[in-house]
C-alpha cells in the first residue's frame, strides 16, 4: 500500500502546454511531477504491479468553482511517472472525494493492490 500527502494537482488546463500542433507537459505539470517523484522517493515506496485501487481526497486551495475530475489526469500521470504503479490503465477502482478548502490546497492518495 502507498499513502501520500501531496500538493493540490494542477488542472488539466495548466498541466499541458501546446506549441502549434504539439502537446507537452507544461511548466506547472513538470513542477508537480517533480514534487510527487521527490515525495515518493523520500518515502521509499516500491512499484505496485497488477491491478490497483486509488483513493484520492482533494482539499482545494480556495473556494473557486472546480470540476473534481479536472485534476485527475495530472495526478495519475505524476504518480505513474514517480513509479507508484506501472501504468494508469492498471487502475480498476478510482475514488475521488472533495473536502473543504485547506490553505495552500492538498491531496492525499492511497494506492492498494487489487487481489
Amino acid at each position: 500500500m502507498i499513502t501520500l500527502t501531496l500538493p493540490y494537482p494542477p488542472s488539466v488546463n495548466h498541466y499541458w502546454g501546446a506549441k502549434g500542433m504539439r502537446r507537452f507537459v507544461g511548466k506547472k505539470g513538470l513542477e508537480f511531477r517533480k514534487e510527487v517523484s521527490e515525495r515518493v522517493a523520500e518515502a521509499g515506496y516500491q512499484t505496485i504491479t497488477g491491478k490497483i485501487a486509488v483513493f484520492v481526497s482533494l482539499y482545494p486551495p480556495d473556494r473557486r468553482t472546480r470540476d473534481i475530475d479536472n485534476v485527475t489526469k495530472a495526478l495519475l500521470d505524476a504518480l505513474q511517472h514517480a513509479g507508484c504503479f506501472e501504468d494508469d490503465s492498471d487502475i480498476d477502482d478510482l475514488h475521488l472525494i472533495r473536502f473543504d478548502v485547506r490553505k495552500g490546497g492538498a491531496c492525499t492518495v492511497v494506492i492498494t493492490p487489487i487481489e
